[in-house]
């Protein structure tokens, strides 16, 4: 094939060919441009090499290069090796790793290699004991004389590092020739980043760290950029579509905070005044509540949805779980009490007759405000003037089930809510198209949490506690990771826990077991009789980890504790301590490595979700953490949203101030970087407008 071009197909590059193109097709590389930027993981030092025939047999560090030309192995006896001889033009060297079975196959005669380590000699013969070794997979073109920084590339579909480093090697020297810039100049020169195509090049093949380091920053930039400029133009969009405008006068303000019974905190009036102000614009809403657990968002989001209601129109609020939308339509009826506002509860397993009687409802406008699960999002569910959509945890949701609710209306005001704390380099990814608002004060009145972290050879201790809470009054939980036994990481399930409990240490009080995979009606059945004191101890999965709110349960231990993430135990910790009582959490754990230790020593140290959510945030990353991967945006390759905070922030200012000037992109000179952007995004930009 002639000159090759950004779209060539990866299987036309010289020496890939249709096996190897499909490998590469399975690591995400179909074409030329695919294969420049399938970046390096890492690099790996190769020193210079220096001939065989110059080791004097007592160097401390020296590093050769040759071909192997024969190879060895003793699989038995105390001190098991694999050996090789390799060879270059001036003599021969032995090499030996003890313990080396892991080599075989990996190191085969014909292959060329490159070792590194200390020199010595065996029965006069130079050798090598255990050096480090790298393949040399295209020995006519490596720079052996000369110390070189190695590209480790993601491996994966039988494709080695090396292998991948081979073929990229064939396509670099045309990289400059046919990556195009796509950043506008004023930019690159403002925040002093290298073109793109040098930038490329640097990434794979750099001259020094310093090189690398100036490739790198341009390229997380890039993608910080992107992402930023598919927020700015989704809101720019979504804000010009019209809105029913809900005012406010001071004798709604007044009937509204009637309801409640009693003052709202500072950092719930804050938030109040955040949305009443945007609901009052004839164009979208759309903000972020956010409030640890037990913070009052809740009676926010019915103060939202009461005025919704005040001006003739409909709420809906979306929760992810069955219990979490019950518990918000029982606090939502106990506000309403003798009230003319009529709320509905639709979720799954309703009877047809009661279904039909909900949709009818909603369709001609005698139901006000509604709370419900992903059965809200159903194609049956119409509505007749829907002006405000509240979704709780939003990050349970998939994409297209966030999106989905926000179909129901003319253009409905949005406010999520999260009790999740998010990080500021989340909030801006994540939720970057969102106004924010923040409740980060409790409503007084409430006891001290304290957490304490055992290890399960305490667990009589940890059971006479409970017994001595249980039997002046209080209320339990247990928390188990597991619902079906697992005999392979020999932990107790659920039905086990509650089965021995119930025997055993607890058989004076009443114990009952609630997981997701009950039956619906007997699930909320069994959390009925918790909230009514009938059940002393209650053993869960972590299904309760939102919407249970029992006053008196003010003791939780958590059974395999290591086996959570910080995020998950903050939040089931946030179920007790929800009156006046002081509240005790027993993390009872074996943690088997330093990061479970520090995930545990920082849930004992804090309360403060923010900080507990930067710190698993730094633990997990932000796919796992906060469901990102589900979000619609682009995976980033290069950027880390721990470290680059500063260029995320640099790149969304700029994002932002591009498209309020060209909000469509379409100046000639933007021409490449909407290209960029539509080859990215494609049909995501609608599913970030659900985000």
């Amino acid at each position: 094939m002639g000159d090759l071009q950004l779209d060539t197909p990866a299987q036309y590059v010289k020496g890939v060919g249709p096996a190897r193109a499909e490998q590469l097709a399975r690591l995400g590389i179909r074409t030329v441009e695919d294969l420049l930027l399938y970046f390096p993981r890492r690099f790996d030092l190769r020193r210079q090499t220096q001939p065989i025939d110059t080791l004097r047999g007592d160097e401390p560090s020296a590093t050769v290069a040759g071909e192997v030309t024969e190879v060895s192995e003793q699989r038995y006896g105390k001190r098991p090796w694999f050996g090789c001889m390799i060879s270059d033009e001036t003599g021969w060297l032995l090499v030996k790793w003890f313990h080396g079975g892991y080599l075989r196959g990996k190191i085969r005669e014909g292959m060329h290699i490159a070792v590194s380590g200390k020199v010595g000699t065996y029965r006069e013969h130079l050798q090598m004991v255990n050096p480090n070794w790298q393949p040399v997979w295209d020995p006519d073109s490596a720079n052996l004389d000369a110390d070189e920084l190695l590209p480790v590339y993601p491996a994966g579909a039988d494709l080695t590092s090396g292998r991948i480093a081979q073929v990229i090697r064939r396509v670099l020297p045309d990289a400059e020739r046919l990556i195009p810039e796509i950043l506008p100049g004023d930019i690159l020169q403002r925040r002093d980043l290298p073109g793109r195509p040098r930038a490329v090049a640097a990434m794979h093949r750099p001259e020094d760290t310093e090189q690398w380091d100036a490739a790198r920053r341009r390229m997380a930039y890039e993608e910080c950029f992107l992402m930023q400029l598919g927020i700015a133009m989704n809101r720019i969009r979504r804000v010009s579509r019209p809105a029913h405008a809900l005012t406010r006068t001071d004798e709604i303000d007044r009937r509204i905070r009637a309801r409640f019974g009693f003052e709202l905190t500072g950092a719930q009036n804050r938030a109040v005044e955040d949305i009443a102000a945007d609901v009052a614009r004839e164009r979208p809403m759309n903000r972020l509540l956010q409030g640890d657990v037990g913070a009052g968002k809740t009676v926010v989001a019915l103060y939202a949805a009461l005025l919704a209601v005040a001006n003739r129109a409909q709420a809906a609020i979306m929760a992810p779980t069955e219990i979490l939308a019950a518990q918000h339509y029982r606090n939502i009826q106990a506000y309403l009490q003798g009230s003319r506002v009529r709320t509905a509860l639709l979720v799954g397993g309703q009877n047809p007759k009661q279904r039909t009687r909900l949709l009818d409802g909603l369709a001609t406008g005698s139901i006000d405000i509604v709370v419900g699960t992903h059965a809200l999002i159903t194609e049956q569910v119409r509505f007749a003037r829907l002006a405000l959509v509240v979704v709780d945890e939003q990050h349970k949701f998939g994409v297209r089930q966030r999106t989905g609710i926000r179909s129901k209306g003319y253009a409905p005001h949005y406010l999520v809510m999260t009790a999740t704390p998010i990080p500021r380099t989340l909030a801006i990814t994540v939720f970057g198209d969102l106004d924010v608002s923040v409740i980060d004060e409790l409503p007084p009145g409430r006891g001290e949490t304290t957490t304490r972290c055992v290890s399960s050879d305490r667990m009589d201790e940890v059971l006479g506690f409970v017994r001595e809470r249980l039997a002046d009054g209080q209320q339990a939980y247990v928390i188990c990771p597991l619902v079906q036994p697992s005999p392979q990481l020999q932990l107790k399930a659920v039905e086990e826990i509650g089965a021995e409990l119930s025997d055993g240490a607890l058989k004076d009080f009443t114990v009952a077991v609630v997981h997701g995979q009950m039956p619906p009606d007997r699930k909320e059945q069994v959390i009925a009789e918790f909230r009514a004191g009938r059940i002393d101890a209650l053993v869960a999965s972590v299904v309760v980890e939102v919407g249970m709110d029992i006053p008196a349960a003010n003791v939780m231990v958590v059974l395999h504790a290591e086996r959570f993430g910080l995020a998950q135990l903050h939040q089931l910790r946030g179920r007790i301590g929800r009156s006046e009582q002081d509240a005790t959490c027993i993390l009872v754990a074996e943690p088997g490595n330093p990061i479970a230790q520090r995930r545990l020593e920082v849930l004992t140290e804090t309360h403060d979700g923010f900080t507990i959510a930067e710190e698993d945030l730094r633990i997990r990353g932000p796919g796992e953490l906060f469901g990102t991967r589900q979000h619609g945006l682009p995976e980033l390759k290069v950027a880390d949203l721990i470290e680059d905070l500063d260029l995320l922030r640099d790149a969304r200012r700029d994002a932002f101030a591009l498209v309020r000037d060209d909000p469509s992109l379409s100046g000639p000179h933007h021409q490449t970087l909407r290209e960029e952007m539509e080859k990215l995004y494609a049909d995501r930009l609608d599913l970030i407008a659900g985000a």
